[in-house]
């Protein structure tokens, strides 16, 4: 700790003195200036540059010095001599620490050793690092300081860096794709009066000036699907949604989805879609339809389906006429621990994640073929009774999407609620949505897609906080 102190008094000291020299340490601005990487592609020892960054290293040889400049886009080593810049600006440089960010003008050269090189002529100080960047900024210790930090992980760490110009790739990727097939981007509301579209633990909260609580969305479905009603055929959003539950390297708090809803369309459309969209992302971010996750081999070129009812059927004996009860002393019968009194919808998709994950580790499983008790969104199958039109996305042994032929029958969909209300205790029957039904929406497909868990597969991470800028945290 003495070590540590020592370093940041000094970084004081040397901020003092530049300020002396005349340099205010927090004051300036700069505009003209480079990229780094545009500078490097477009490599001319006939041309001058400006560019400014971070320095990520320092190396003085008398009556000069070299230092590596680094911004979003790259690095690239600058030249400093005395007898260019002349000895006051150059004691200047010698009192820069690592992690200051500068601005530097200059010709263009390459050094014995072939790299590119910014001769400074000119530069303006931009702002003083108090605190030492790490030396080393890896391994298990660090972790939870990386993702507290994460303003210092993405300084010195370029495969986070990279990790999240990835995910930015990735959502620009589906935004274009959608955009491109004509569907609107919209905006629907964060807080909700009442718990709705999909099955989570919500967070409360209390709005004073109507004195009403309100809820965080778990998901935008109903609004997305009231949207159809008003004619908006083809909508998306890209959305923060919220569960009050347990964090787990696949679990947030706080996470990303993308909804899709299409008039005209149904569960194989979604089918297409979601291929289409994902194949197209791959290619923009790895320039390939395959990656590698968690040491094997991904193929988005193959696509497989299986049907949830057989895997069922197949492991727990169970059939679609069976009751929940019989669900329960089935799977109980195999050995599998069930939380409480009844098993919900959560518990049995669960199960079924286990089963489908091996198959799931090199190549994409859709999983078809649901009941229709675990699906109350979900239009039912005229040729599976019992059975609705969904399905479920697994890559790399994690779900990744889910997608139905949607459910517009007011009534159908009304007794539907009331029979989730019975089994679940934070369901609630969404009066306005039957409404908006009544009215009459068109037959659809919709789509969701976890932008996270995406991410996670194509960027081979293993935890979720890998690809969330700023996770949620228990306290220092």
């Amino acid at each position: 700790m003495e070590e540590k102190n020592e370093l940041i008094e000094q970084r004081y000291a040397n901020m003092e003195d530049l300020a002396k020299s005349g340099i205010n340490p927090f004051g300036e601005s700069v505009s003209g200036i480079e990229k780094i990487a545009d500078v490097k592609n477009d490599y001319s020892e006939a041309r001058k540059t400006k560019v400014a960054g971070r320095i990520m290293a320092k190396r003085e040889h008398g009556k000069s010095m070299f230092l590596d400049l680094k911004d979003f886009t790259g690095k690239v080593q600058v030249y400093v001599k005395k007898d260019l810049i002349g000895e006051d600006n150059f004691n200047n440089f010698k009192k820069m620490d690592i992690g200051d960010i500068v601005a530097v003008e200059g010709g263009l050269f390459k050094t014995r050793t072939g790299e590119e090189t910014v001769q400074v002529e000119e530069f303006k100080f931009l702002s003083k690092s108090l605190l030492p960047l790490p030396e080393k900024w890896h391994g298990l210790k660090d972790v939870e300081m990386r993702f507290r930090q994460r303003y210092v992980d993405l300084i010195v760490n370029d495969e986070a860096r990279e990790k999240f110009k990835s995910r930015i790739n990735l959502i620009q990727t589906i935004r274009e794709e959608l955009c491109g097939k004509g569907f609107y981007e919209v905006e629907t509301p964060m807080m909700h009066p009442i718990v709705g579209g999909a099955a989570g633990k919500p967070f409360k909260t209390h709005h004073e000036a109507l004195d009403m609580d309100l809820f965080l969305r778990i998901a935008p479905e109903l609004y997305l699907k009231k949207l159809l009603v008003g004619g908006f055929e083809k909508v998306f959003e890209i959305n923060r949604s919220f569960r009050n539950e347990g964090i787990s390297v696949r679990h947030n708090p706080e996470f990303t989805m993308m909804e899709v809803y299409e008039a005209y369309s149904d569960c194989d459309g979604m089918m297409q879609l979601t291929e289409s969209l994902i194949r197209a992302a791959a290619k923009k971010i790895l320039g390939s339809d395959k990656c590698m996750y968690q040491g094997k081999e991904v193929d988005f070129s193959k696509w497989k389906r299986v049907s949830f009812a057989d895997l069922m059927e197949k492991n727990f004996g169970i059939k679609v006429e069976d009751s929940i009860n019989a669900w329960m002393s089935k799977i109980k019968a195999k050995g599998i621990e069930i939380e409480g009194d009844k098993i919900s919808k959560t518990q049995i998709l669960n199960i079924v994640g286990e089963l489908v994950e091996p198959e799931a580790e090199t190549h994409p499983v859709f999983v078809t073929d649901f009941f229709k008790e675990i699906s109350p969104l979900a239009k039912e199958n005229k040729d599976k009774p019992g059975l609705v039109e969904r399905f479920e996305l697994y890559i790399g042994g994690m779900e990744i999407a889910n997608a139905y032929s949607e459910l517009n029958d007011p009534i159908d969909q009304k007794k539907r609620f009331e029979e989730q209300v019975k089994v679940d205790p934070d369901a609630m029957v969404d009066e306005d949505f039957i409404r908006a039904l009544e009215y009459g929406m068109p037959p659809a497909g919709g789509l969701g897609i976890g932008i996270d868990r995406l991410t996670m597969i194509l960027t081979d991470s293993a935890n979720i906080r890998e690809v969330i800028l700023f996770p949620h945290m228990k306290p220092e």
